[in-house]
This record gives structure tokens, sequence and C-alpha cells, in this order.
């Protein structure tokens, strides 16, 4: 049996070997085969396929009939795989979220010690949203760029930057003291006025996602900086904006591998540059569209289509195009609603 399987490894994550990816493929091509058949098309010993086979039926991907295997339709087979797998990555999101939930405790019994190379690390309660605004101000000016990664979970929050405080961070990344990523829920986004907000902020170079759920705010700003609500899950408005400014870089390291798993997840702005053309092409591939369809569909050339795909496998962090649009599925570029209005 070839060692290299036709689809690419994504399928490994859902619960396929190898193996059985390479019989997958040929049973999808076949649509209807005898083990006889399906041996002969891998080129492979009847004996092993039929654990193979049983195994592809159990997943829900094949179905057997009077000793012939029939492909099920990927798009409801693998769909129903990749929602469990979903399930599970969400829990284990949840996990995250609780042990983090936690910091605010780990964080008052560190304190209460002392670390025998450099003492107590600083945990400040800060009152205030021009307080917050300007100590990240002061922290780029003292060592720019700053590396800034900010989670924002709320439309309250999101309307005092919109209204007051974006043009703070405008300014400063135009003066190269920011370089900003932001994580903000998608329904934000009708906050108003914060649309002109967000593009000017992105046309000076900072970097905007968004998820359907942000699950807290919090900050981290360069390699030691950071700051943490005064209840984990809250957002500042709620509380004041009273926040915990911390010195430790162990606790940054925390927040920005959950920032960096975070934005991993979520999509770009759905005005973005080029966002559009990627979404379109990808949904019409999802139709089972060859590029030169897609390409008279859409009335360019094969060339632009087939860059749009390689901006798609990009921005989704994909090896193939397959994976590509399993991940904006998972995204919900799919959906009817996912391309913003120019």
């Amino acid at each position: 049996m070839p060692n290299s399987p036709t689809l690419p490894d994504p399928l490994e994550s859902l619960g396929l070997s190898p193996a059985q990816t390479t019989l997958y493929t040929a049973v999808l091509r076949l649509h209807r085969a005898s083990l006889t058949e399906l041996a002969k098309a891998v080129d492979g010993p009847e004996e092993p396929l039929g654990e193979q086979l049983a195994a592809l039926v159990r997943l829900g991907v094949v179905d057997q009939r009077s000793g012939e295997y029939f492909a099920r339709h990927p798009a409801g087979a693998l769909g129903r795989l990749i929602a469990e797998r979903l399930d599970r990555l969400a829990a284990e999101s949840r996990q995250i979220d609780t042990v983090l939930g936690s910091l605010r405790t780990l964080i008052r019994d560190y304190d209460s010690g002392h670390d025998q190379v450099g003492g107590p690390f600083s945990a400040e309660l800060v009152t205030g949203a021009d307080e917050l605004y300007e100590s990240v101000v002061g922290l780029a000016v003292e060592a720019p760029p700053l590396d800034l990664c900010t989670a924002i979970p709320d439309q309250r929050t999101m309307t005092d930057l919109a209204r007051k405080y974006a043009d703070t961070w405008i300014d400063a990344h135009r003066r190269g003291l920011l370089s900003l990523r932001a994580l903000i829920p998608v329904d934000a986004l009708t906050v108003p006025g914060l649309r002109d907000k967000l593009c000017v902020l992105t046309a000076s170079g900072a970097r905007v996602r968004t998820l359907d759920r942000v699950p807290s705010w919090f900050f981290t700003a360069g390699p030691d900086a950071a700051g943490l609500p005064a209840q984990w899950g809250g957002n500042p408005p709620d509380h004041a904006y009273k926040f915990y400014s911390v010195r430790a870089p162990i606790l940054v390291g925390v927040l920005r591998s959950l920032f960096d798993e975070l934005w991993a997840r979520a999509a770009p702005l759905p005005w973005a540059g080029g966002g559009d053309g990627v979404i379109q092409v990808l949904r019409l591939a999802a139709q089972g569209l060859c590029d030169e369809t897609i390409a008279r569909h859409l009335g360019v050339s094969v060339r632009t289509v087939r860059a749009r795909f390689a901006d798609a496998m990009t921005e989704l962090g994909a090896q193939s195009r397959f994976h590509a649009g399993v991940e904006a599925a998972r995204r919900g570029w799919l959906d009817g609603d996912a391309m913003g209005k120019h």
C-alpha cells in the first residue's frame, strides 16, 4: 500500500490514520466499490483493508451495504468529525479559562512570599480608563516598539475605545511606538464609529481579529508586563476600569500563550483588504468548482484565483487547500454573513 496518503495530513487530527486516509480517498473516487475493487485501487492486500474499512464505517465516513462500500459526502461525513473535534477544543479552552481564573489567587500567594533571587514581583491595582491607556503608552515610550497584545471581550470597552482612546493608539502606531495585535468580539463591530477607527488603526500597521467570544479582558506588553482584570472573565467598565498592572515574565508567558491560541482561531476583520476575494474563492471551492470555473464565475484570471488560495492558506495557517477549507468552515468564513460590505 502506498505510504503517502492522497488527502493531506489534517485528516489525522480527525481520527484517520494515513492508511485510512488513502483508503477513504479511493472510496471517494470510486463512489461505490467492493473490497476486491478497493484492494486493486490502492494496490494492497484485502485482509488489512477489511479492518480499515470497518474503522471508516465506525467513524461514519463510509457506508457498507450488501458487501459494497459507499462514499458519504465529505461535507456531511467530515463535518460531524470536525464538530466533535471542536467540542473537544472548546472543552480544553474552558479548562484554560478555569486555570486563568485562579491567577488572582496565585498572584496573591506568590506576592505574599519572596522570590530568593529577585524578590516579590510587582502587582499594582490601578483604577481609571485614562490611567490604563496612558500606562500602555508610557510602556511604549520606554521601549519602542512595544509588542502589545490585548483581548477585549465586550462592546462597552470597544465603545470607549472608539470614542476616546483609539486616536492615542493610532498616533503611537504611526510614531513607531506600538506593534499592536487586538482580539475583539465579532458583535462589537456594530459599535457606532468603531469601523472607521479600526480602518485607520489597521492602516497604521495594527492587526485586529474577531472571535465569537473573547474569554476575558487582558493584555501583555513586551516580555514582562501585563494587565489583568479585577475579576477574570469581566470587562474594565464593569469594574470602574480597575485592573492589576503586573510585572512578571512567567505570567506574561502564560497570557501570551493564551492570546496566541485565541489569535490562531480568530477571523480577520470582514472588510480587511483582500478578505472578500479570499472568502469568495473558498466558498466556490467548497461547492466543488475548479480553478478555471471559479475564475470565470468571479471574472478574474486563474492566476488570481490561485493567489487568493495562497493568501487563504497563509492567513489560516493551512498546509493545503483542503485544510484551508476545513479551517475556514470552522471559523465561520463560509457562512452567509461572513463577507463585509464595501
